[in-house]
């Protein structure tokens, strides 16, 4: 079986700072970099992206595999134009060049949205299609944060999402695409299809799998997939790309119709009941390091905490210093945060050496409304290049560049200065300046929940933080124009009245 293979992974806050350049695809940032032809495979193997898990998962059913490219940037505002487009054009002249196939396997976000395009995914899946014609199986493994458009449910043959937030099966989706196309390979399908969207946003804080509401969603999830519903996905997308689609959905894929319908109620059906639910105490920073505070008295592990209004995976540029503000203003002790992206204070950091006290005026550069740099004096603990491995659960051991790095000391505060962005998910992105995560009293993490993967087992903890950023943890406080009508902009928040 001749299989191509491609990737092209971005998600898209449409209200964040900074557009994603094809420079930030080919450097990838908290993803790996681009890769072409074999290096897509050699390159990707072993580490959680769906590319890895769908590769192991055909060398094993021996398929011969064409891998095309592979490529992902961190997320941020709307990808460029030019960026798109030239990534696009590689991956379908390339699938249109590699001769006849059986299928084609595409791993992708699901939350693109480009300078010309509200459906970056819908448009590729499109025009792949138009090169392999009706008949070869499209399947497409997806993010959970996905904002699923019915162009991309018409155009692929099967979306598989993701089941975990944090992310740690990533490769595990790829692998259960790759049984999805094994049963089109063997004639089982093709499969009856449903479509379902969810008529509320959902906070992405609250989405995490490990709790409620969502463990027990795709708990029920999964007991209904079997012989009649092969492949089922609930995506609670990503409330802050600002088109018509955006918001959650349910895909689902039949031996018959009314299979496919029945499995689509029904989960759309324990969402909808759960409305209420998906919501949480979320604190203001100096209310929040106050509450961290008095916790981590009589604690014996750090209370952590997610700045998740300056969460990098959600299109944030990870510099705002809300935090960081009240932290020092309340004496804190023992504390940590990070990753403060400023790569002039890294070099001056660099520059001056360990041991030396310089003077920064940090972070604080994106134009957030109600934040600033940080001005203040600091100890040069620790330098790094800012390449090492994330070894937890989220990253899975992916190698990760933050190019030029440091510690960063203001009285009981240690500060982790980084020169590119990754959200902080893992326990490495401290140790690798020098700061040992548990043996802090407090931690501040730039991200919403991803950090729980490699968190939760050392956090006495967890509180939710909303520092001024630009990802709100309140949709409703996104300034929307474009929704659909009549979508509730937050769980049981008022509807969106229509484009003005």
């Amino acid at each position: 079986m001749r299989i191509a293979v491609a990737g092209f992974l971005h998600e898209t806050n449409t209200f964040a700072p900074s557009k994603a350049t094809l420079d930030d695809f080919v450097a990838g940032g908290g993803w790996p970099a681009m890769v072409k032809g074999r290096a897509v495979i050699d390159e990707t193997r072993g580490i959680n992206i769906g590319m890895s898990g769908f590769v192991a998962a055909a060398e094993a059913a021996g398929w011969d595999l064409l891998p095309i490219m592979w490529c992902a940037a961190s997320p941020s505002a709307h990808v460029r134009e030019d960026a798109y487009e030239t990534v696009a054009r590689t991956i379908v002249d390339g699938i249109a060049a590699a001769g006849p196939l059986e299928g084609v396997y595409l791993d992708l976000h699901g939350a693109m949205v480009a300078e010309h395009l509200d459906d970056g995914e819908g448009e590729l899946i499109a025009r792949v299609r138009r090169v392999v014609g009706p008949n070869v199986p499209i399947v497409v493994s997806l993010d959970l944060h996905g904002n699923v458009t019915r162009r991309m449910v018409d155009e692929a043959d099967a979306l598989v999402a993701y089941r975990t937030y944090p992310h740690i099966d990533m490769a595990d989706t790829g692998r259960a695409a790759a049984r999805h196309l094994a049963r089109l390979l063997a004639g089982a399908g093709p499969f009856a299809k449903a479509f379902r969207q969810l008529p509320f946003l959902i906070p992405i804080s609250w989405q995490c799998t490990d709790v409620e509401p969502c463990q027990s969603i795709y708990a029920a999830l999964a007991a209904r997939e079997g012989e009649a519903v092969p492949t089922l996905s609930f995506l609670p997308g990503f409330p802050a790309a600002d088109f018509a689609d955006c918001g959650a959905t349910v895909v689902a894929y039949g031996r018959s119709q009314a299979d496919a319908e029945a499995a689509a109620d029904a989960i759309a059906g324990l969402v909808a009941g759960h409305e209420a639910d998906f919501d949480g105490r979320v604190y203001g920073p100096d209310e929040g390091v106050r509450a961290a505070m008095a916790i981590a008295e009589g604690a014996s592990r750090p209370v952590v905490i997610a700045d998740t209004q300056d969460n990098p995976g959600a299109g944030g540029d990870s510099d705002t210093t809300g935090m960081l503000r009240a932290l020092v203003a309340a004496k804190a002790t023992r504390a940590a945060i990070g990753v403060i992206v400023d790569p002039a204070a890294a070099r001056a950091a660099q520059a001056a050496g360990e041991g030396a006290t310089v003077s920064l005026a940090l972070g604080g550069k994106s134009g957030i409304p109600g934040d600033a740099p940080f001005q203040g004096e600091f100890v040069v603990e620790a330098l790094s290049d800012g390449r090492f491995v994330a070894p937890g659960p989220y990253f899975g051991g992916g190698r990760l560049d933050l190019g030029p790095s440091a510690c960063l000391r203001i009285g009981g505060v240690r500060v982790v200065v980084g020169s590119r962005k990754a959200q902080l998910a893992d326990q490495a992105m401290y140790r690798f300046v020098g700061i040992e995560p548990t043996a802090q009293a407090i931690l501040v993490n730039k991200s919403s929940v991803h950090f729980r993967a490699d968190f939760e087992p050392i956090a006495e903890t967890i509180l939710v933080c909303a520092a001024p950023g630009p990802m709100p943890s309140d949709p409703a406080d996104l300034p929307w124009t474009r929704l659909r009508p009549g979508l509730r902009i937050k769980p049981n928040g008022p509807p969106f009245p229509g484009p003005a």
